[in-house]
């Protein structure tokens, strides 16, 4: 099953928790065992699991990120000037994938799925594949 869906962040630096639509997603089709591919199909955002519930953990990756990849210093500034945000992405990575367990994402108690853009705001697409056992 392959399903896609998109939302728009609202700031530059933005992390958004996708959690709940992509189990949503996995509820409905089905599978029961299986994993869980989330993408996104961009060169300046990325997908990341960790905790969710303080939000200081997300602007602290942020912060981090912000400082030791600074903006305007890189080569590709001179076509775009975002090329902090292709490095941040490219060190994060496009992509998680999940263990489907009883119909539902194995995550920790601690643990959410979420999208960083890092050249917002803009419409940010999600592909999710859920494949069987």
């Amino acid at each position: 099953m392959l399903k896609k869906f998109t939302f728009q962040t609202t700031k530059k630096y933005e992390i958004v928790d996708v959690t709940s639509i992509v189990q949503e997603i996995v509820k409905e089709s089905e599978i029961k065992e299986g994993i869980c591919v989330v993408y996104v199909p961009h060169a300046t955002a990325a997908v990341i699991i960790n905790e969710n519930y303080d939000p200081n953990i997300s602007d602290d990756l942020l912060d981090s990120l912000k400082e030791n990849i600074p903006e305007g210093k890189w080569r590709h500034d001179r076509v775009d000037g975002n090329a902090a945000a292709h490095i941040k992405s490219s060190i994060v990575g496009p992509s998680e994938t999940l263990i489907i367990k009883d119909g539902k994402l194995l995550l920790g108690t601690w643990q959410n799925l979420m999208v960083a853009d890092f050249d917002g705001p803009k419409n940010r697409n999600v592909i999710v594949k859920i494949i069987s056992d």
